[in-house]
């Protein structure tokens, strides 16, 4: 493919955006049309990509003929049926934002997909490709011997206000522990190479949100978690979630322990909501641990031209680049269909097993 690469882009709220931006510092891309129904967000995304055609609706968008590829990034709970639109109407390769999708009883018509869709889909797990959780990846194996323990920690700010605020409510958003974390189920899962086997989770909603309303409705959405995960291959994982701690100086840190030794990631949060009066924001690291004890801890810098692209540590920048090779080489995606489905069955199963406080065989 010798011409650019030609996106066309179902949803341009806050995530919407961050892809134009990234899709921008890519050569040989561009935006050739836009699908957004929010006069604001639209008016935003026009500023990021003034060359494309906006347009009124998903057949609209299907009706362009210049397209490559699609982005979906339009809340969660359309996603499945835009999936199916587009399989029915015109199946391009597509990237599609996580959650793929939020109903179980979508589950089916997601492996249909998988099983019938022509071209390739590619589910957008950014923390795959942030630089400090990619190392990480890369050198985890190594680094335990193989992993017999993963924790993640992720310590955050609340939910951003979204279009409609449609992220306040369980309904539209599968659950935090779908919605957010879905991202985290996927890393375990390829961090260590086998699947879930049991989940037992506790969470709810303790601080955030309790004194909004909505037409006349509370927010439902939970603001912390515990999640255990066994796997087949005897490996466990713990995921920690707090959404009311943004004072942490790191958002993420990953770690994972085996026989060798143990090695961590530390991730930053966006770099807008640091503190200026705080000074330079905290850089990435990766740090190695074997039981020799001869400690290695490195930064992994990140662009800062990629930094002030979107929320991501770059990663929606990598994500972009290896989507846009693969589509090129007709090479199958990193992130599957399967990979997605699987990251959301694990998340409905944690938000069962807190529900019902009991543990969830899969």
């Amino acid at each position: 493919m010798t011409r650019p690469l030609r996106y066309g882009i179902i949803g341009c709220g806050m995530m919407g955006q961050e892809h134009l931006r990234n899709i921008a510092l890519l050569p040989d891309t561009q935006v050739a049309a836009i699908f957004e129904p929010d006069a604001a967000m639209r008016a935003h995304a026009a500023a990021l990509a003034p060359g494309a055609a906006m347009v009124d609706s998903l057949d609209a968008l299907l009706g362009v003929e210049a397209l490559d590829a699609l982005l979906i990034a339009s809340p969660n709970h359309l996603h499945a049926a835009q999936l199916h639109h587009i399989a029915a109407r015109r199946p391009l390769p597509l990237l599609v934002e996580k959650p793929l999708y939020t109903d179980p009883a979508d589950a089916t018509r997601i492996t249909e997909l998988e099983q019938q869709y022509p071209s390739m889909i590619w589910v957008a797990m950014e923390y795959r490709y942030m630089p400090p959780i990619a190392a990480f990846l890369d050198a985890a194996s190594d680094a335990t011997g193989g992993i017999k323990m993963l924790s993640i920690r992720e310590h955050r700010f609340p939910f951003l206000e979204k279009v409609g605020d449609w992220n306040r409510f369980n309904r539209n958003t599968g659950g935090t522990l779908v919605e957010k974390c879905c991202h985290f189920f996927d890393l375990m899962r390829l961090v260590i190479g086998s699947e879930p086997c049991r989940i037992s989770a506790s969470g709810g909603q303790a601080v955030n949100h309790l004194d909004e309303r909505y037409n006349g409705q509370t927010p439902d959405i939970w603001d912390h978690a515990y999640v255990i995960v066994d796997f087949v291959n005897g490996a466990r994982a713990m995921l920690e979630l707090c959404m009311f701690a943004e004072g942490a100086m790191y958002q993420e840190n990953i770690s994972a322990i085996g026989p060798k030794g143990k090695i961590e990631a530390l991730v930053p949060g966006p770099g807008r909501f640091w503190p200026a009066h705080l000074g330079p924001a905290p850089e990435p690291r990766l740090i190695l641990s074997p039981r020799n004890r001869h400690r290695i801890d490195r930064p992994i810098p990140v662009d800062a031209t990629l930094l002030n692209a979107g929320d991501h540590n770059g990663s929606t920048f990598y994500q972009h680049r290896q989507f846009a090779a693969a589509l090129r080489a007709g090479t199958p995606p990193e992130v599957s269909l399967h990979d997605g489905a699987a990251a959301v069955r694990m998340g409905l199963a944690a938000q069962q097993s807190a529900t019902q406080a009991r543990t969830i065989t899969l």
